[in-house]
Formats: structure tokens, C-alpha cells, sequence
């Protein structure tokens, strides 16, 4: 199988009662972790409304970060477009692009939170209409065009961007995509990287392949392919060395997460009587278990979609910080080496070993015997040798 990458979505997810300070450099040191365990990239959020959600800028993250790592790449997770004039988010971009020398993809959307939008006075029913009209534009300076256009909320005269990107032709660009096949058909449209930020919930998981296949028939249209290792999907997780010290762990912080997200959209509507936990991970929403439980589930969503190039863990604070390390030393022990085939070779030996063992037991017995014979035989030639002289 081609080599999964493995990355994290990192909103955040900080609960009211912490100091928001120590929650930032907790991030911080998240991304030096991931990056000591071998990850290969992290999309950090924008949001401003609402608690939880703590960074409003993630290129001022990245930047931060990207100097704290060493081979971990950013993205961002997402750019929500209708919040930014389009020339402020092609020069970020580039700068970024420059600064981290090629370690940053450009992760965007139309903005997730209704709050937000309200804030700014932006109508939702527009967000995905400003998005596309703004990564037009966006596009065009990235490639080094001039773009001269005015819309109702935006008026560029004969801009460009300040830079040209330090990757080339630009950076990894990538759309949000979660129940509508909005995200996929501009995918196709534009040639972009997909990123499927609900996989695991009930209508992602069932969009993911009707999204996909018609991303790849508008491909087809323009005559071109879509690359499924641009295909990143995005679950919660958390895992133990056991389920039950699992499901242990997140009674720290599970249904505070729980309740975010139904404070502000009715996501999760769990029968009363019925354990959260294990509502949650029977209904396909995620996993709380073991480095086996993960591995089924991100197999199950590569049957679903028919392979894709990364899986990308949903950051939460269902554990707390000791317990969240050590799960994601756990992934990467475990969860990752299954997907690489890592330790293919090792197994075949393993078991080669086990099939020729009484053959290697006995030639090892009869290598062992005839040193001893020799050592013997030497003996008594050199005794012999004694007597006679």
C-alpha cells in the first residue's frame, strides 16, 4: 500500500477554566512533540468566537512553531476566506512560505462558526460564494498576476503580491471538505489537495466517497485526475494501552468537548441514560481505545474513501496533558509503523525463523557438537604428544 502520512487538526479544544496563556504554549509544546515522534504535519485553526477555539491567527502560530520544529510541516487549518481581504492572505501566505523555507500549505474555507460571521456582519447564506470569488483572486497573485477587480466587499487596483512564493509554482493548497460536495468540486476545479475535516461522523464518513467521485468526474471534465495521497481526513481519537484506561483518561475533559460543540450547533444528541464514551465510539464519531482500535477505524475509512494520503487526528482535550502525549507516543509506535509496513521485514524473519527452527536447532546442535569433538580430538593429540616425548 502507499505510505500513509500521518498528521494532527489542531482548533483548539481549551476548556473555559484555563488559563488561556499556559493553553498557547501547551500547543507549542504539542508541535515539539509530534514533531520528536515522526508526524509529518499539523493544520492549525482560525476562529473568534465561542471559548474553546483559542488561536485567531494560525499564521501567527506556525510562524511561532515552525521555529520551535525541526521537520514538521503547517498548514492552516483553515484561512477562513470571507474574513480577510484576498491580496493580506496571498502576501501572509508567501511570507510564511519563506520564512519556514517550504514547511507551510495553505488550508482554507468559508469560515466554520456562525458566531464569527455575526461578528463581522458577514451574511452565512454569502460565506461560500466570498470564499471562491476571494481564492480566484488569491490564486492569480500566488501565480504572479496583477489583478485589478472589485466586488462588494473587497477592491484590489493593480495588485500584486509583494513576494513570489518560496515554493514553486506555490504552495500545497488545500480545501476544507465535510458534508456538501462543495469542497470537492472546488478541488477539482482549481486542482487543489482536499481536506476532509468530519470523516468519521455519520454524514461525513457517507459523503466521503459520493464527494469524491464527483470531485473526480469534474476533474475528468477538464481533463484531469484528482490524487487521492492529496487527500487528507480528519477523526478524534484517543488511545491507552487499554480501552478501559481509554475511556478512564477522558472522563477529564470528554464532555466538556461534548457540550462546546452543542452550545453553539446541536452536533451530538446522546439518548439519555446511554454512557457518552460509548455512545460516541459505537456511532462512529471517533475512537477511545487502543492502537488496534485505531488502526481499525482509519482502515475502515480507507475501505470507505478507497485510500487517501494522510490521516489527520482531530485535537481535543478529552485527557489531560500527560495522558495526551502519551497517546499520540502510542500512535506513533504502533499505529504508524502498521501503515508504513516498517516492520515488514522484521515479521518476515520472525517468522521465518519459526518455520525452518528445527532445522536451524539442529544445525546449530550439530555445529556446537563438532567443536567439541574438535576441542576434544585437539586434546588428546596434544597428550598424545606429551606421553611420546
Amino acid at each position: 500500500m502507499p505510505n500513509l502520512g500521518h498528521g494532527v487538526f489542531v482548533a483548539p479544544y481549551h476548556p473555559l477554566d484555563e488559563n488561556p496563556t499556559m493553553c498557547i504554549h501547551r500547543d507549542f509544546e504539542l508541535m515539539e512533540w509530534l514533531d520528536k515522534l515522526g508526524f509529518d504535519e499539523a493544520w492549525i485553526g482560525e476562529h473568534h468566537s465561542a471559548g474553546f477555539e483559542t488561536i485567531c491567527s494560525p499564521e501567527l502560530f506556525i510562524a511561532a512553531a515552525a521555529e520551535r520544529t525541526r521537520r514538521l510541516r503547517f498548514g492552516t487549518g483553515v484561512i477562513s476566506l470571507p474574513y480577510h481581504n484576498p491580496l493580506m492572505v496571498a502576501n501572509r501566505i508567501i511570507q510564511l512560505d519563506h520564512m519556514t523555507r517550504g514547511r507551510v500549505s495553505f488550508g482554507f474555507g468559508p469560515g466554520l462558526l456562525a458566531s464569527d460571521a455575526f461578528q463581522l456582519g458577514i451574511d452565512t447564506n454569502k460565506q461560500r460564494e466570498m470564499m471562491t470569488e476571494a481564492l480566484d483572486v488569491i490564486l492569480r497573485l500566488l501565480d504572479g498576476e496583477t489583478v485589478t477587480e472589485k466586488t462588494s466587499w473587497y477592491n484590489l487596483v493593480e495588485a500584486r503580491a509583494h513576494l513570489l512564493p518560496y515554493t514553486l509554482p506555490r504552495p500545497e493548497i488545500a480545501v476544507a471538505s465535510s458534508a456538501t460536495p462543495s469542497g470537492g468540486k472546488i478541488a477539482a476545479t482549481y486542482g487543489l489537495s482536499m481536506l476532509c475535516v468530519a470523516a468519521a461522523s455519520p454524514t461525513g464518513f457517507n459523503a466521503l466517497s459520493t464527494n469524491w467521485q464527483i470531485a473526480c468526474e469534474i476533474a475528468a471534465e477538464r481533463g484531469t485526475t484528482m490524487d487521492r495521497q492529496r487527500l487528507r481526513v480528519v477523526a478524534p481519537i484517543h488511545i491507552a494501552e487499554t480501552r478501559e484506561k481509554a475511556r478512564a483518561n477522558c472522563e477529564w475533559g470528554f464532555m466538556r468537548y461534548i457540550n462546546y460543540y452543542n452550545n453553539h450547533d446541536q452536533r451530538y444528541t446522546i439518548p439519555a441514560g446511554e454512557d457518552p464514551v460509548e455512545w460516541f465510539c459505537a456511532n462512529g464519531y471517533g475512537v477511545v481505545g487502543t492502537p488496534d482500535d485505531a488502526i481499525e477505524l482509519i482502515q475502515r475509512l480507507l475501505d470507505q474513501q478507497g485510500g487517501f494520503g494522510y490521516f489527520t487526528q482531530l485535537i481535543h482535550d478529552w485527557a489531560d496533558w500527560e495522558e495526551t502525549k502519551r497517546s499520540h507516543e502510542l500512535y506513533a509506535r504502533y499505529v504508524m509503523p502498521h501503515f508504513s509496513g516498517a516492520n515488514a521485514n522484521r515479521i518476515a524473519s520472525y517468522e521465518w525463523n519459526s518455520a525452518h527452527k528445527s532445522d536451524l536447532q539442529d544445525s546449530k546442535s550439530r555445529a556446537t557438537k563438532l567443536a567439541f569433538d574438535q576441542f576434544e580430538s585437539e586434546r588428546k593429540q596434544k597428550a598424545s604428544q606429551a606421553v611420546a616425548n
